[in-house]
């Protein structure tokens, strides 16, 4: 029985994901190489910033281009930013029915922070783990491990909730039930290929497994 459940944020959660993609357009076409198509930035995204930049550039040393596209993402968020379909609702309830739930994700902590208090759902995570607060982000299970140790809760009934096959690798390897949801921009076949133990196709499907017998 699931009796914890952690989140990832962007594109899980919060959809992010035109705020994300005009953030790439943006800088790479200010600073080169010259903007990318969709297509070549959504395969990338779930990684790190720098990893993603990296990958978009060819640079080793991307420091002025996270600078630019924070500063774009930051003037743009508020405006560009909401929960996917029945999340707040699926939250609420959740935390009715007693279930422990945290954030695992690779945005920095101010930016993690932001967003959740947008759209008042900080006060139901117990446990928030960004790219700030671990040596080694997802895929590695370091991200995942970090909160189930900060709520003291058993892995064996953890969720880890996420649209990218780095989150289903981060929970697998530390041991954790994982599920993909069918909204990731990557698609729900290129999950599968991670074999998560779920695949969700509506928000309220987690309702199912954390359901008492």
């Amino acid at each position: 029985m699931i009796k914890t459940v952690l989140f990832d944020l962007d594109g899980t959660i919060i959809d992010t994901n035109e705020l994300i993609i005009s953030s790439f357009i943006h800088v790479l076409n200010e600073l080169g190489p010259g903007a990318l198509s969709r297509e070549e930035i959504i395969p990338h995204m779930g990684g790190t910033l720098e990893q993603q930049m990296q990958a978009f550039t060819g640079k080793p040393d991307v420091a002025e281009y996270v600078t630019g596209y924070r500063a774009y993402n930051s003037v743009h968020h508020d405006d560009m930013v909401k929960p996917f379909p029945g999340v707040m609702d699926v939250v609420k309830k959740l935390h009715e029915q007693g279930i422990r739930m945290g954030v695992v994700t690779t945005k920095i902590r101010p930016s993690t922070l932001r967003v959740l208090e947008q759209f008042d759902l900080l006060k139901y995570m117990e446990s928030i783990v960004t790219v700030s607060d671990v040596t080694h982000p997802k895929p590695h299970p370091e991200p995942v491990l970090t909160a189930v140790e900060q709520l003291q809760v058993n892995p064996s009934e953890t969720l880890m909730v996420g649209d990218s096959p780095v989150d289903i690798q981060s929970a697998k390897a530390a041991g954790v039930k994982a599920a993909g949801v069918a909204w990731s921009l990557k698609g729900e076949a290129k999950l599968r290929e991670y074999d998560p133990d779920y695949i969700l196709h509506d928000m309220h499907d987690i309702l199912t497994l954390t359901k008492k017998e």
